[in-house]
């Protein structure tokens, strides 16, 4: 279509569509309308093209309009559009759950399917509080997040996350909830290349709550192996393990939300694998389907599902569940996408593209107001100082800059947040880069 086709499709009432995670107002006042998409590209309805660095929303593993996975989703509908799986059952889900249990760790081998991380997070709360009561310890109950920690919207979620703007409109949320300290502003860590170097005994805070509230109340403890939606937080060298060292010796679940490292974003399927320490559960969610149908996953260990199994009453071993998990195009849309991650060896990609990354990313760290740079594999955060009367505009003022010339990047308060599709070419690494450092150049 021509830009003026695209432009005819720029709807004429926004008043009735209530958008997520955004100030509606603003928005009306510029609204920004994406048409298309392509590979490594997005096109917006004034016909400007603009390379993603995000990967839409951490999802879009794989790049934009990949047609193995549109004929998938076509074929399906064609044959089978719904079953669900309560007491039933049909092929492909079983199929799909059967080839995904393999590119995640032993022993998490069985896979219960949600349809967003929201509901992945919350299908994790729920198992390990539940696999506790079937352990007779009906006194585990104290679920455990981390500050500055992300885990989607729903109750459960969002009590053990740790992001204050994202709990305060919604009160107390969910009782029984802690959370251990962050991992992010160790001086010693700014502009570390890779993993930062200290820190790693920050995990011992969970040794802080274990006093306060007893070993014996705890259930579970849940992180992202590398925050996301906190602005790009990597974990300390041995910091993860000690995680789970300490978990192990009070009994308690260690659950990793990989919603967003889960597919590939680390340099192996899950990080968990990446950074060879392997949890009790793992969330997924967004690149599970390449983003283009919802579905997400959580995965368990042999010894939880075990659990359930062993009961002499006959009926439902875990009273949950939603009309849509396994849904059959949702599985076809995960099938046709995991093929397209193993053809093309995407899960190993960011691996490979890490030194020229990294170079692209630290090569900006003398730009004025620039205070700091993460990255890893294929994630990186450039946070910038914020201004003292306008904390968050210079980010949002710099993505905006990078958008005009022709980069979309996501600003999360100061820091520009990146996440771009795995099938990025150096050359678009050194393009992004070179955007983003004349944005921050012409942003005073």
């Amino acid at each position: 279509m021509t830009p003026d086709t695209h432009h005819n499709l720029v709807p004429d009432n926004l008043d009735a569509f209530w958008m997520p995670f955004t100030g509606q107002r603003q928005f009306k006042k510029d609204p920004r309308f994406i048409v298309s998409a392509e590979g490594m590209y997005y096109t917006d309805s004034q016909g400007h093209e603009t390379l993603d660095g995000s990967a839409g929303l951490w999802c879009v593993n794989a790049g934009h309009h990949r047609t193995q996975i549109n004929d998938a989703i076509a074929q399906q509908l064609d044959t089978l559009d719904f079953a669900h799986s309560f007491n039933s059952g049909h092929p492909i889900a079983f199929q799909y759950a059967d080839r995904l249990v393999k590119h995640v760790p032993d022993p998490l081998n069985h896979v219960f399917f949600t349809n967003s991380g929201s509901e992945s997070v919350d299908t994790a709360l729920k198992i390990a509080l539940a696999y506790h009561r079937r352990n007779g310890q009906a006194g585990r109950q104290r679920l455990i997040g981390r500050e500055k920690g992300y885990h989607g919207m729903g109750f459960g979620g969002l009590s053990v996350g740790g992001l204050v703007k994202n709990r305060n409109p919604f009160g107390l949320l969910l009782p029984g909830t802690d959370h251990i300290g962050q991992t992010h502003g160790l001086p010693a860590n700014r502009f570390a290349r890779g993993l930062p170097p200290e820190g790693k005994d920050l995990a011992l805070d969970l040794e802080r709550l274990v006093e306060l509230h007893g070993a014996d109340a705890i259930a579970a403890v849940i992180v992202e192996p590398v925050g996301g939606a906190g602005g790009v937080h990597l974990p300390p060298v041995g910091y993860l393990q000690l995680l789970r060292d300490i978990c192990d010796r009070y009994g308690i679940l260690l659950i990793f939300d990989e919603v967003i490292t889960g597919f590939g974003r680390t340099g192996a399927c899950t990080a968990a694998e990446r950074f060879g320490v392997t949890p009790d559960i793992i969330t997924t969610a967004k690149g599970i389907t390449n983003a283009t149908i919802p579905m997400g996953g959580v995965f368990v260990s042999d010894a939880i599902f075990e659990r359930f199994m062993e009961t002499d009453v006959p009926g439902v071993e875990l009273a949950h569940g939603y009309t849509y998990s396994g849904h059959p195009v949702a599985c076809a849309a995960g099938m046709a996408a995991l093929d397209i991650y193993e053809q093309e060896s995407l899960f190993q990609r960011p691996a490979q593209l890490q030194t020229v990354w990294q170079d692209s990313a630290l090569a900006l760290q003398s730009l004025p107001n620039v205070i700091d740079i993460r990255c890893f594999a294929l994630l990186g955060a450039v946070e910038l100082s914020p201004r003292a009367d306008a904390p968050m505009q210079r980010g949002l003022e710099v993505a905006q800059r990078c958008y005009q010339k022709g980069a979309w990047v996501r600003p999360i308060g100061d820091s520009l947040v990146l996440s771009p599709p795995l099938i990025i070419s150096e050359q678009e690494i050194q393009k992004l880069f070179t955007i983003i450092g004349e944005a921050i150049s012409e942003t005073s």
